[in-house]
């Protein structure tokens, strides 16, 4: 007997607790814009492909807050403003619209609509300060109004009333404002439903999550963040409370009943986070499936997935498998994700045209297939086995980046797969029914990690996430000197420690990530313990009402995610968002206070390497510096040949002493480039190249990854020199080398 290669896809559809316990109101608008854009529509687009299967995870954190805007209880200070007459709006609102009404990624969601572009053209031309002394009403009206329009998804588009407000363009009234707001919600009313009809109807498996999302392995005992990082820092107290993991994990099973009126099955614990402890829980509460990330399997196996120059793993078959999970509450089984091709979805193929993505997903798919098949002892042109390739990621952020949310690439996407015979796409469940794990994984020796690196470091460690977790420590004792305030006699004080107990403001705590509504996050966290302490009469505790840290704009700092910058050379701060920055002109030393190069931003995703200098202002490239720039690249731990900096007058220090192993120059003037690549006896030879160069407001740079013929995970270090006539002038970063890793 043969098979396809059966591949699942699960979509994990999230977000925080946005509802003070304190005022009682939603802090930030997300649930409801991502609601209207990301959740129905996706579920929707697949019902068109009824051969295809898939899994979402429906947060019950995300659930609770969907159906409060349903109901029109929850209030948000988006909507309030939105829903306001122009008139009314006061200085400081208008400074608040001014500042959050863009949040949105421009090039997808605002340059698309001709009035939208043209109100955030004014801003970023003009200044904010120009928009709030010369905007009218009606700029605000227009700007309310499609700041909301905007947020939803085009599958909805030829809906009539939509359709005119897409024509419409300007000159919105307070009633149009009102009209799309309830438009919002009735999109919104339609996601619970259609998720149970599909299910029901078999195409899709709906799954869970512990309650309000969190990292139940720190639950159980905070210690675990050393697992991982043996001399991690911790916090002063020790946080272990394993009894709060199966309320949790009841509680969001019971939602789910609730909503969709059978038992869950399949569980995605909080950021795929598991260790040992947590296993019984979960089978004890009658999940039959759960899901990690292949760091997580290969720490427990201790294999490391090495992968060709395209990506694919050489090792398919540990990868590609259910594992089972045996613990003394009943069996388990286990999916782990594959994280680069889950990464392709989540963070590149936004940047590649639709059916070129598509193509190219079905690709390493394919590629998956063809090594199973070589691999496998029984000759033939088919997969013997039935292996399985999970595909798990976030199933809202990443749409945004899209051209029309995605929906191009999708309708190729899934065409494409039901053409295609030996590719199955599958729901978790069904998989596991017919072909359940054949191999059993140590229960005790499964690695206590998340799908950070395998690591809790994203969540403990940092010396503001572990402040956070001691006032956690603290409420939780405080609950515990209270055995009268049960969950049925005090629900007030346990529901603000759920909240608090979420992963999500440690996601953004210290170092790692930020967000320009980093202080929000905050003051979240805080709000809900300063509920739990008023629920039970017990004084707030003063360190409570001032912030964790100072939320300022970062200084320099390595890169946070993945980014796609359009390399045009005109300066877009969205692009550049998540890169990493490092400060020039006048940081270091005397060698660069004369510097024309003022910040240097770097950072990559799957297709490219991409860098962008600020130059002061005033300050021409090539005619106020150098006019030669040069990028060389090293590989430590590699063997391979490496030749020193091809240029005449190169000081005898380091890194400038190092040798490197490609090498690319540009010429500011002509935009003239070179790659190449180094050879025996400190020789140079000369390479194709696909880079891209954007010169104008800012010299932007994309250095394929294709160029360097690079593998997977290999540490990368650079260094920026800058030259005259092949003579070296000077060099960036002083005092250290860009680092990077291949993803």
């Amino acid at each position: 007997m043969t098979h396809p290669l059966y591949i699942a896809f699960i979509w994990h559809q999230h977000q925080p607790l946005y509802k003070s316990r304190v005022t009682g109101k939603y802090r930030l608008p997300w649930v409801r814009l991502h609601g209207t854009k990301d959740y129905l529509d996706l579920v929707l687009l697949l019902s068109r492909y009824p051969k295809l299967h898939q899994t979402v995870n429906l947060v019950p954190s995300l659930l609770m807050q969907i159906e409060d805007y349903v109901a029109g209880t929850a209030v948000d200070p988006y909507l309030e403003v939105a829903t306001l007459p122009t008139e009314q709006l006061t200085p400081e609102q208008h400074q608040f619209i001014a500042q959050h009404f863009f949040d949105a990624h421009h090039q997808t969601l605002v340059d698309p609509h001709p009035r939208y572009a043209e109100l955030f053209g004014q801003k970023q031309d003009k200044g904010e300060a120009w928009c709030l002394e010369n905007w009218t009403a009606q700029d605000y009206g227009d700007l309310l109004a499609w700041h909301n329009l905007a947020w939803i998804d085009p599958l909805f588009w030829d809906d009539p009333d939509i359709a005119r407000w897409l024509k419409q363009d300007r000159n919105f009234s307070l009633q149009d404002r009102k009209d799309i707001i309830e438009k919002q919600r009735q999109i919104l009313s339609r996601i619970v439903p259609q998720h149970r009809q599909m299910q029901d109807d078999g195409q899709l498996e709906v799954m869970t999550t512990p309650y309000t999302h969190p990292i139940l392995p720190l639950l159980a005992d905070t210690d675990a963040g050393r697992v991982a990082v043996p001399h991690m820092d911790l916090p002063e107290a020790q946080f272990q409370w394993p009894d709060d993991i199966p309320r949790h994990l009841k509680k969001g099973w019971e939602m789910y009943e609730e909503r969709f009126g059978r038992s869950p099955r399949g569980l995605w614990p909080s950021e795929q986070s598991v260790s040992p402890s947590i296993l019984p829980h979960v089978a004890k509460q009658g999940f039959n499936w759960l899901c990690s990330d292949e760091a997580v399997l290969g720490w427990t196996t201790h294999h490391f997935f090495h992968r060709d120059e395209q990506g694919n793993v050489y090792e398919p078959e540990i990868l590609y498998q259910p594992y089972r999970l045996s613990t003394y509450e009943g069996d388990l089984s286990i999916v782990f994700r594959d994280h680069r091709l889950s990464d392709l979805v989540g963070f590149t193929y936004s940047a590649m045209q639709p059916e070129e993505a598509a193509s190219d997903l079905v690709g390493h798919l394919h590629a998956i297939a063809n090594t199973l098949i070589d691999r496998q002892p029984e000759e033939g042109t088919a997969l013997a086995k039935p292996w399985l390739v999970t595909i798990a990621l976030d199933g809202e952020n990443c749409w945004e980046y899209y051209e029309r949310d995605g929906i191009p690439f999708l309708e190729s996407l899934y065409q494409k797969l039901s053409e295609i015979d030996d590719l199955k796409l599958v729901t978790v469940s069904e998989y596991l029914e017919q072909f359940p794990p054949q191999e059993t994984l140590p229960t005790t020796k499964l690695h206590s990690g998340s799908w950070v690196d395998g690591s809790f470091t994203t969540w403990i460690g940092d010396p503001v996430k572990n402040r956070a977790w001691d006032l956690l420590t603290e409420a939780r004792k405080t609950l515990e000197k209270h055995p009268e305030a049960t969950e049925e006699q005090n629900p007030d004080a346990w529901e603000a420690l759920y909240a608090a107990e979420g992963s999500d403001w440690f996601w953004w705590f210290g170092e790692g990530h930020s967000s320009n509504q980093d202080e929000i996050f905050d003051q979240l966290f805080r709000e809900h313990l300063v509920a739990l302490y008023q629920a039970l009469e017990e004084p707030v505790p003063e360190v409570l009402q001032y912030p964790l840290e100072e939320h300022q704009s970062t200084a320099d700092h390595r890169p946070q995610s993945f980014i796609h910058p359009v390399i045009n050379g005109v300066v877009d701060e969205q692009d550049w968002d998540h890169a990493g920055r490092i400060t020039i002109a006048g940081s270091r030393g005397t060698m660069h206070r004369s510097s024309t190069i003022q910040r240097l931003w770097y950072g990559l995703d799957h297709l490219n390497f991409y860098m962008r200098f600020d130059f002061q202002v005033g300050k021409k490239p090539g005619v106020d510096s150098p006019p030669e720039l040069h990028l060389l690249w090293f590989y430590p731990g590699q063997t391979m040949n490496n030749s020193l900096i091809p240029l005449g007058q190169v000081p005898d220090q380091s890194p400038l002493n190092y040798r490197y192993h490609h090498h690319l120059g540009i010429n500011l003037t002509n935009h003239d480039i070179w790659l190449e690549e180094a050879a025996d006896h400190d020789q140079w030879h000369g390479r194709s190249h696909h880079v891209q160069l954007g010169l104008d407001q800012c010299l932007e740079i994309a250095v394929p990854w294709s160029d360097l013929h690079l593998e997977p995970d290999w540490p990368v270090e650079l260094v920026v020199v800058l030259s005259k006539q092949g003579e070296f002038v000077e060099h960036l970063p002083e005092n250290m080398l860009v680092p990077l890793q291949v993803p």
